[in-house]
């Protein structure tokens, strides 16, 4: 279970929690590189003994601790990204920045992850081992878990070997206020993003046996995918395909040599995320082909699925269960499919992601906006609760590991 005094330490370090929340808030920044943020991370922990790795990719930083003595390696967890979106919370720390806004909670799990930091370093001579602290630009989109990897600021190089362990946390705005979630296995979607371009012979609208129409073609492929999902794979394992634009033509009265179409693919499982591509290929083809036109669908890859540990998730449900009782976690039925960069790192390292459940405490969580949301609000009481689950975790790693 969590160390008797953890909670009650976080709880006296929620100011400081809130206050680097609100201030990384009103400024936020986008993709790879989040200089302002990770100098208020800086500043906020100068006081405390951490070794600071910088890598060349990106603006992201891993804090280390090292404990007192020898013993195992356990990563925590931030990312610190906003999104390219306005603010309509109407809050006194809203974002200054028109256009920009973080709406997916990355600066509470940047601060959850500073007070975590906090707590440790605290306990610094009774700690075996060491925890690396990951505040991580570029979630977004941008794979910045990817490059950080890449870059050796986890290990596996110089720095030495990858962390054994490695947990993250992310919050929920319409989930039950102060309650953490997770599962075994896939946790979260791989995420791809797809391009079909439809190739015609453009014409006169009144005319179209002159023409060859890229725009009928393009609406049916909408439909054959919708159908290819349904048809083709195990409602069990699930498989998302989604249109999410459609784009041809410039006049009423032209018909178009080109239209396009853009979407997102998520899947489950490696199998399905080879399989989803190949079908969808033979459906572009197939139909561009009785259409008469031409047609090129280029897949990008995005996210890897994201799969959580058993072992690392039965640590984190002991920690809740004997911390704040069996009503305070919640086991997930199923995956989400959203997608997560963490996903690179949990390739690597076995660990977990958890869920934090932020609605503002007695009132209906159902009616919260979610994340992305430009009116998404975050109950800032519960996340002391974010930082003694993030530190227990590694406290209960470095003394224990697994078992």
């Amino acid at each position: 279970m969590l160390h008797p005094d953890l909670l009650d330490s976080a709880r006296a370090l929620s100011d400081r929690i809130v206050t680097l929340r609100r201030a990384i808030h009103a400024e936020p920044e986008l993709g790879l590189h989040t200089p302002m943020t990770m100098a208020k991370v800086r500043a906020a922990l100068a006081h405390l003994p951490l070794e600071w790795r910088e890598g060349s990719s990106t603006t992201g930083q891993v804090a280390v601790l090292k404990g007192a003595q020898a013993g195992r390696r356990v990563l925590l967890r931030g990312d610190m990204d906003a999104l390219p979106m306005r603010e309509e919370t109407g809050l006194d720390f809203a974002s200054a920045i028109d256009g920009r806004m973080h709406a997916c909670g990355h600066d509470t799990h940047t601060a959850m992850l500073a007070g975590a930091a906090e707590l440790l370093a605290a306990r610094q001579g009774e700690l075996a081992g060491e925890v690396l602290f990951m505040f991580q630009p570029g979630e977004e989109g941008f794979h910045g878990a990817r490059f950080m990897l890449e870059d050796g600021l986890l290990g596996g190089n110089a720095h030495g070997p990858l962390p054994e362990a490695a947990f993250a946390l992310h919050i929920m705005p319409n989930a039950p206020h102060g309650v953490l979630a997770g599962r075994a296995g896939p946790l979260m979607a791989a995420a791809d993003q797809f391009d079909v371009v439809v190739t015609g012979q453009g014409g006169h609208a009144s005319m179209p046996h002159d023409a060859r129409d890229p725009v009928p073609a393009a609406c049916e492929i909408v439909g054959a995918l919708q159908a290819m999902v349904t048809r083709r794979f195990n409602a069990a394992d699930a498989v998302v395909v989604t249109v999410t634009q459609l784009q041809a033509g410039t006049a009423h009265n032209v018909i178009p040599d080109h239209a396009s179409l853009r979407g997102t693919i998520r899947t489950l499982s490696p199998r399905h995320r080879a399989a989803v591509r190949e079908a969808m290929e033979a459906v572009v083809r197939g139909v561009a082909q009785a259409h008469g036109v031409e047609a090129e669908l280029t897949v990008t890859e995005g996210f890897p699925v994201t799969v959580c540990d058993e072992r690392a998730v039965a640590l984190g449900r002991e920690l809740v269960h004997g911390a704040l009782g069996e009503s305070s976690w919640r086991e997930l039925p199923a995956p989400i499919m959203g997608a997560e960069d963490f996903a690179y790192v949990l390739e690597k390292v076995p660990g977990a992601m958890f869920f934090l459940g932020v609605a503002p405490e007695g009132e209906d969580w159902r009616q919260c906006c979610g994340i992305h949301s430009p009116r998404m609000i975050v109950d800032e009481s519960a996340l002391p609760r974010g930082t003694a689950m993030l530190a227990g975790c590694a406290l209960r790693f470095l003394e224990r590991g697994f078992a």
